[in-house]
């Protein structure tokens, strides 16, 4: 049995909100870059137990939104310069659904997991329907799929609030459209060889998502604390 069954547009001013990044609330010593965290020995005494179980759980989602960040940013890059990786990048940015939805199965189970894994895919294949309306001019579709892409961020974040009681709606919703905002942010910035201004969207993407990751990974950590015994 499982654990489980059961308009914030970006206009280039970082949100107050994400101005500066938080160590996760459950290792707010010691501190380790998150990417090291696998490499990293500890010696100390909060080597065991529930920080353990905790920092596996940060690491696994950190490197899906790590993942989530950076194949995204390869696939515009693709696509707007027309590189002949574009259908391999592509690939394995949807992979990264797959990944969440079997991460997410672990607490949740199957279905959630599935459902979740979808979402995130819509999510991606909108994303790329609308950078190629951007670059083809067509501004009309353009506009089409804005709508149709933040109608999917806010089913995610209808969908993230309703099956964890520590996870909030608004606060996802929120999130997410940041989140929106600051791909389509990059993908201007690359269409319009800006490459200065991308670089810096770049890192606030980026800063942004490993907070999108931890607020995951507290809430997962308090919905089943019998997992991290």
């Amino acid at each position: 049995m499982y654990p489980y069954e059961v308009f914030f547009q970006y206009n280039n001013v970082y949100p107050s909100d994400y101005s500066y990044f938080q160590t996760p609330w459950y290792n707010n010593t010691n501190f380790i870059y998150p990417l090291y965290w696998n490499n990293f020995q500890r010696n100390d005494s909060i080597s065991s137990g529930i920080i353990n179980s905790a920092l596996e759980l940060s690491n696994k989602i950190r490197g899906l939104w790590e993942q989530h960040t950076v194949w995204t940013r390869a696939t515009i890059v693709s696509m707007v310069f027309d590189l002949p990786d574009v259908n391999f990048v592509t690939n394995r940015l949807l992979q990264n659904p797959e990944d969440f939805g079997n991460a997410f199965r672990v607490y949740y189970g199957d279905k959630i997991g599935s459902k979740l894994r979808d979402l995130i895919k819509e999510h991606l294949v909108i994303a790329a329907q609308l950078v190629k309306a951007a670059k083809d001019g067509d501004n009309k579709a353009e506009a089409e799929i804005e709508k149709k892409w933040y109608a999917n961020g806010d089913e995610i974040a209808a969908f993230l609030g309703s099956i964890n009681p520590y996870w909030s709606e608004e606060t996802w919703r929120r999130m997410y459209r940041t989140h929106l905002g600051l791909v389509k942010s990059e993908a201007v910035n690359l269409l319009t060889k800006n490459y200065s201004a991308e670089a810096s969207v770049y890192d606030e993407l980026e800063r942004q998502a490993l907070e999108m990751a931890d607020t995951m990974t507290q809430g997962i950590i308090n919905q089943f604390p019998i997992n991290f015994r």
